[in-house]
């Protein structure tokens, strides 16, 4: 199994990370929020049920800004 989120929060930890945006739909994805990288892939799909969990991470990144 591929750890989509444990890679992505690598990233997140390595400054990768640029921005993110909370969109209505994103492929199949209803609703999505989307994470934007410096690196490929540049855009990372989020799925509504771990939305709280990536929100308490931009918080502590806001913290440390």
């Amino acid at each position: 199994m591929y750890p989509y989120h444990n890679t992505i929060k690598q990233r997140i930890s390595n400054n990768e990370f640029v921005r993110y945006e909370y969109v209505d739909k994103y492929k199949s994805i209803s609703p999505c929020l989307l994470l934007h990288f410096s690196t490929e892939p540049k855009i990372r799909p989020i799925r509504k049920h771990k939305f709280k969990e990536y929100e308490k991470i931009f918080k502590e990144i806001s913290k440390r800004r």
